[in-house]
């Protein structure tokens, strides 16, 4: 019995991670290009709330019932499907933490813009620039760990 509730809030802690990563991603993009300070900041805003509230926490939820489940059900970390998904996971972390920092930083740069009433300054670009390269390797890396999960290769 305790597998399938693991099995339920690994895959309800994936789903939360995947959704909201996508969904804040589409959302900051679009505000990105519409090139309006105001509605950017209003929408980073949101964006690191979200990441704050959701996105950190379903990391959290994610590897510790992975763990938990891989202990449950005895397999070890020699398993290649589940190496390459740690080492993919190890990724989507190392690409995640700067992204999270580079939206912080286009928040503050558009809110900053808003308030002065001034056109975005070219750092506000790099970041956004980052944050889209970056989010790309996380993205792809999140969908072969589902792929990883599914079919567990030999």
């Amino acid at each position: 019995m305790i597998y399938l509730w693991l099995k339920w809030i690994h895959i309800l802690s994936s789903t939360l991670l995947f959704g909201t990563g996508l969904g804040i991603a589409f959302f900051l993009w679009i505000a990105h290009r519409r090139g309006d300070p105001h509605a950017i900041a209003a929408t980073a805003r949101t964006v690191v709330l979200a990441d704050t509230c959701f996105t950190a926490p379903a990391v959290v939820v994610q590897f510790g019932s992975g763990l938990w489940l891989m202990h449950v059900l005895g397999v070890p970390f020699t398993q290649l499907w589940i190496a390459c998904a740690l080492g993919l996971f190890v990724l989507v972390g190392a690409c995640w933490l700067p992204v999270l920092w580079l939206q912080i930083r286009a928040r503050d740069l558009a809110v900053a813009a808003a308030r002065d009433g001034t056109l975005l300054p070219a750092a506000y670009y790099r970041a956004m620039r980052w944050w889209f390269w970056l989010g790309w390797p996380a993205f792809l890396s999140v969908m072969a760990i589902f792929w990883l999960m599914v079919f567990k290769p030999v």
